[in-house]
């Protein structure tokens, strides 16, 4: 992830496609974390920084995340893009609406973002009046 810019509460970021570039939001803890790595690093383009100073390669996070996974001791194989499966089913069961999450992951097409709402435990929520 490039262009590490914190403006107010959000972050501007340019991803390797335009899948994953935009403007997130942030919470207090992650941009007081980010002006944190801001100050430490200045001249840094990137978060997530290799020791030769370029940007992490998929690979790297993938160990990663696995080897997280692997740590926390979870019973199956953990992936990178579990993050991502993890986010949408977490909005959905906020019940946020299923056009908000589908722009927030990045979705072309509607069909990829119903599968998260589809499982949500909040789908009925509030159709009847005691």
């Amino acid at each position: 992830m490039q262009d590490k810019e914190v403006k107010g509460k959000s972050i501007k970021a340019d991803g390797t496609s335009k899948r994953f570039g935009g403007v997130y939001p942030l919470s207090g803890l992650e941009i007081r974390s980010l002006r944190q790595l801001q100050r430490d690093y200045p001249a840094s383009p990137y978060i997530f920084q290799s020791s030769r100073l370029g940007p992490l390669a998929h690979d790297t996070i993938a160990g990663i995340v696995e080897r997280a996974g692997e740590l926390a001791g979870l019973p199956f194989p953990i992936h990178a893009h579990m993050l991502r499966h993890g986010t949408g089913y977490y909005l959905a069961n906020r019940g946020i609406d299923t056009r908000t999450i589908q722009s927030y992951l990045g979705h072309k097409n509607i069909q990829h973002t119903v599968r998260y709402t589809e499982l949500a435990s909040t789908k009925f929520q509030g159709l009847w009046h005691d």
